[in-house]
């Protein structure tokens, strides 16, 4: 089942993208004890992705953690390393951090998985954006297939 408002992330392994390289990290450890501001993508480099999307994030990172947000991330069934050449290429530079979901492991377990064989793609992570508070979920957004409307970084700051 979907997971949804009030329920706690599911435990699962994830790859923080670090200057130092990828560095593994329980989903409750990272969440623990913090308001993370998570968004899911498609896919790094897909077109929405990189126009829209993380560049949003980015630029409205100041304006989200004065909101009391304590970290913003990104998540995307895609490996450490394109995750952090994303990253880079983007200019994440710290105002959003970058989660690679390599195998899925994190869409299926929020049961937020989509079927983008159709273009290539493969099983990949829904568009969304959640709200976290010490691993308990406050906010969920999941875009309608093909939709950027309610995941982006001004509708998540709107319900801040």
């Amino acid at each position: 089942m979907t997971i949804q408002v009030g329920d706690r992330i599911p435990s699962t392994q994830l790859v923080k993208v670090t200057e130092a390289g990828p560095e593994q990290i329980g989903s409750d450890e990272y969440f623990a004890g913090r308001k993370v501001a998570l968004f899911s993508v498609p896919g790094a480099f897909t077109p929405t992705c990189s126009a829209k999307h993380l560049p949003g994030f980015v630029e409205k990172a100041d304006e989200i953690k004065a909101k009391g947000v304590d970290e913003i991330a990104c998540t995307a069934v895609n490996d450490a390393f394109v995750m952090g050449a994303w990253g880079k290429a983007s200019g994440v530079d710290g105002k959003v951090t970058m989660l690679a979901d390599g195998n899925g492991t994190f869409a299926k377990a929020v049961d937020l998985e989509m079927d983008g064989s159709g273009f290539g793609l493969g099983t990949r992570g829904k568009r969304y954006s959640m709200l976290v508070n010490d691993g308990v979920v406050e906010q969920l957004h999941v875009e309608a297939p093909g939709a950027f409307e309610v995941s982006s970084a001004d509708y998540l700051l709107g319900q801040l």
